[in-house]
């Protein structure tokens, strides 16, 4: 019984995906946890994307799907745990496999020590944090977090100190465009400059005009500033990015297990909704209650967007050889 493949993703993958795909791929953004990652008592709301795969999703659950999704490819992943309140940050996904990595879940209530701990018990790579984790400790709504709330002084010197990455999902309504994310994701890039800084969904540019007042070309004076293509399906957002960004600090990235929904986001005025061909709530999402359209799923969506968008001499190093690069230059970094 197929995990998430149908005859029509087949096609697709055969038409359209698999004569440009090269024979690597590396997701640098994926979640991937256990249930026991939880609270025994842990009940997790039935139209959360943590259902899809009955509670869990194993980096041998990864495999598997991708497996089916892209049988030509030789897959690898960078993979954190699932940003949930009650996750136990302590755990970081595994077993891994040659090409794999991992980056610890943050929050600001992690000491610096314990955060090195971890890191150092796992063979990370970096961290991951994440808004709702600063939201709890500081008693902030949501919307009101700030990048600097995100980390802390101690935790920031640490990393810099040992040369490590940070996946970060900015915060604030207005994302890549709010001048004060943009102030502060410069000011990080400046004041640590031997932490790579990976901005997750293109900061969160899912649409042209998040992506047109971003001023993304102002982060190429910085050397340690990458982006991940994460849940960006957007062809012409992806297009403005390679032409107004180095295409070797881009990094493709999916934001599985959610990107393995079926679904596909869309531009409204200015604004951005999920269109959901299954009953799960992610984000703003209009779910096609009636099954009048054939979805395929946001990884698919995502793949067709970054094959139109980039330069054919950039799609091999976008989508596996400039994650595998910066990764494993920070692992060196971590042996010596």
């Amino acid at each position: 019984m197929s995990l998430v493949l149908n005859d029509m993703d087949s096609r697709i993958y055969r038409e359209e995906l698999a004569p440009y795909l090269p024979e690597k791929i590396h997701d640098c953004h994926a979640h991937v946890w256990k249930r026991s990652d939880f609270p025994a008592d842990f009940e997790i709301s039935p139209k959360s994307y943590m259902n899809r795969f009955g509670g869990e999703f194993t980096p041998d659950m990864f495999r598997a799907v991708m497996k089916e999704l892209l049988p030509e490819q030789k897959f690898t992943f960078t993979g954190f745990g699932c940003p949930n309140r009650h996750t136990d940050r302590s755990q970081v996904p595994g077993p891994l496999e040659e090409g794999d990595f991992t980056e610890v879940l943050l929050s600001p209530a992690d000491p610096a020590e314990v955060v090195q701990e971890r890191i150092e018990k796992n063979g990370s790579i970096g961290v991951k944090p994440y808004l709702n984790y600063a939201a709890e400790f500081y008693g902030k709504p949501s919307k009101d977090v700030e990048i600097f709330d995100m980390l802390t002084p101690e935790q920031l010197a640490y990393l810099n100190r040992a040369k490590l990455a940070v996946t970060l999902h900015i915060p604030r309504p207005d994302r890549f465009s709010d001048p004060v994310n943009r102030s502060q994701m410069m000011a990080l890039c400046e004041k640590y400059p031997d932490i790579k800084f990976i901005f997750a969904h293109i900061g969160r540019a899912y649409f042209m005009k998040g992506i047109f007042e971003a001023k993304i070309e102002e982060f190429i004076q910085f050397p340690n500033a990458y982006f991940d293509t994460a849940m960006i399906n957007h062809a012409g957002v992806l297009k403005y990015t390679f032409d107004h960004f180095p295409s070797e600090r881009i990094l493709f990235g999916s934001d599985s297990p959610i990107a393995l929904l079926r679904g596909k986001s869309v531009e409204i005025n200015h604004q951005y909704a999920y269109l959901m061909g299954e009953n799960y709530a992610i984000g703003t999402s209009i779910i096609d209650t009636e099954h009048a359209v054939d979805f395929t799923t946001f990884y698919f969506e995502q793949l067709r967007a970054i094959i139109e968008a980039t330069p054919a001499d950039a799609l091999e190093n976008v989508l596996y050889n400039n994650a595998q690069k910066l990764f494993n230059e920070v692992k060196a970094c971590q042996n010596k």
